[in-house]
């Protein structure tokens, strides 16, 4: 009998032979880990369709059909997500497809509101809806004329937003991109100070598209700080612009027979490009001017650097007249101490003037009383008897010895002994002891002092 079969996805599957079992003939090398509950929240895509699903209370199969159903209704009248919604200009549509030149781009594809932001992919799909309304098939078979005028208008269109080249000369002279500068009346209609940071940011905002250094400083507001402030400004004085103005160049002869012609049309083209560019730079040089002009921020900013140069300035007259006031006190004082001085000093010797003036008076005195005492003692003659000259002379030699040899405080305690004695024998005898002194110490010898001995 044959093993009977299963039919799987169209193929014939062979029966499992007889006697197979799972648990015998099954080698298992892992066991599985157990399971694990995880919540799933939808991200991106299938968030928005899990959100649209939930909002119109549909099935998957339900969303899925609706879906496709607006996706091929979309190919079939070219709506894409209504990137393309401005009206059509009725005066647009009777241009000559000869004045190319002179046309809006971006108007005649209806992305006015893009302008130069707009994306490859928006400019192919202004185009693709365009071309699905305004063929010339199309017109003939809905019964109306032939006239393909505007459709090369869009083709041109699409050719040139389409090379990044071309695209770039239409934008470097794309007019309906700027945006003015505000007005006085402007500003002073607004009532606000942020209104003036307002009307200008978007004016520079305008003007960034051209510039070769990405990301342009922004204006600020009112809050900025100096750095802010002087780093916008820095920028814009020195604005580095690849604006051109080819898109604008006379058209140049192609033939070979007119190269004279062909040269001058482009040295004419040439120069209208740097008058062109001069013009510009003087145009964004105004601006700022009338911009910085207006800025509170750099009155404020100057406000302060004057108040702070000025506080410097005053910080530094008042150190300069403290300095010199110290030095005026620190002159008088010296002054003062040197007159103190110089007064201590006379004091000092005028003391000392006197006190050797004293000494010396006290020394007199004490070698009057010297001189007195052997005077008293009758220059130590016999008693009863007058002490003759040579007496005299020789007692008052050896007193004079005596006294070369003593300093005044010697002088003044030889006298202290002396003062008051009236006896010749002690007179002498005080007078023989320090005679006798003198001698022991060598500082005379005895036979000049042998009168007193």
């Amino acid at each position: 009998m044959a093993a009977a079969t299963t039919l799987i996805s169209g193929q014939y599957v062979p029966s499992l032979p007889a006697g197979w079992a799972a648990e015998g003939d099954v080698k298992r090398f892992k066991s599985l880990s157990a399971g694990t509950h995880r919540s799933l929240e939808p991200v991106g895509p299938q968030y928005l369709a899990h959100a649209r699903r939930m909002r119109h209370n549909r099935t998957f199969s339900e969303d899925d059909r609706i879906e496709a159903e607006a996706r091929a209704k979309k190919v079939d009248t070219g709506d894409d997500d209504g990137d393309i919604s401005e009206p059509e200009d009725p005066s647009m549509l009777t241009r000559e497809a000869k004045d190319w030149k002179s046309q809006d781009h971006y108007a005649i594809l209806g992305l006015s509101r893009y302008r130069w932001k707009a994306s490859e992919e928006q400019i192919k799909k202004a185009h693709r809806k365009k071309v699905l309304k305004h063929h010339p098939d199309k017109k003939a078979a809905a019964g109306g004329t032939e006239d393909d005028q505007f459709f090369k208008c869009i083709q041109k269109a699409t050719e040139v937003l389409l090379d990044p080249i071309r695209r770039r000369q239409f934008d470097s002279v794309d007019e309906e991109a700027e945006v003015e500068p505000p007005t006085k009346k402007q500003l002073a209609a607004g009532g606000k100070a942020g209104d003036f940071y307002k009307l200008w940011s978007r004016c520079f905002k305008a003007e960034a598209r051209f510039s070769r250094i990405q990301p342009v400083p922004p204006f600020g507001n009112e809050s900025s700080d100096k750095e802010t402030v002087e780093g916008f400004y820095n920028f814009w004085y020195n604005f580095d612009s690849w604006r051109s103005f080819e898109y604008l160049d006379e058209d140049v002869p192609d033939d070979n027979e007119n190269r004279d012609q062909k040269r001058h049309m482009e040295r004419k083209n040439t120069n209208a490009r740097k008058k062109k560019k001069a013009e510009d730079n003087a145009r964004l040089r105004r601006l700022l001017d009338e911009a910085s002009a207006g800025d509170e921020r750099i009155k404020r900013f100057r406000q302060e650097a004057n108040a702070a140069k000025n506080k410097k300035r005053l910080d530094k007259e008042a150190a300069e007249l403290a300095a010199k006031e110290e030095a005026a006190r620190a002159k008088a004082e010296a002054e003062q101490a040197a007159k103190a001085a110089e007064e201590n000093a006379k004091a000092d010797r005028e003391s000392a003037k006197k006190a050797k003036e004293a000494a010396k008076t006290a020394v007199k005195k004490n070698k009057r009383v010297l001189k007195g005492s052997v005077k008293d003692a009758n220059y130590f003659a016999a008693a009863g008897s007058a002490a003759d000259a040579a007496t005299i002379d020789k007692v008052l030699g050896a007193v004079e010895r005596v006294q070369g040899q003593l300093d005044p405080t010697e002088i003044a305690d030889l006298a202290g002994r002396l003062n008051g004695l009236t006896v010749a024998d002690e007179i002498k005898s005080v007078w023989s002891s320090e005679a006798a002194r003198l001698v022991g110490a060598g500082k005379v010898k005895e036979a000049e002092v042998a009168a007193l001995a």
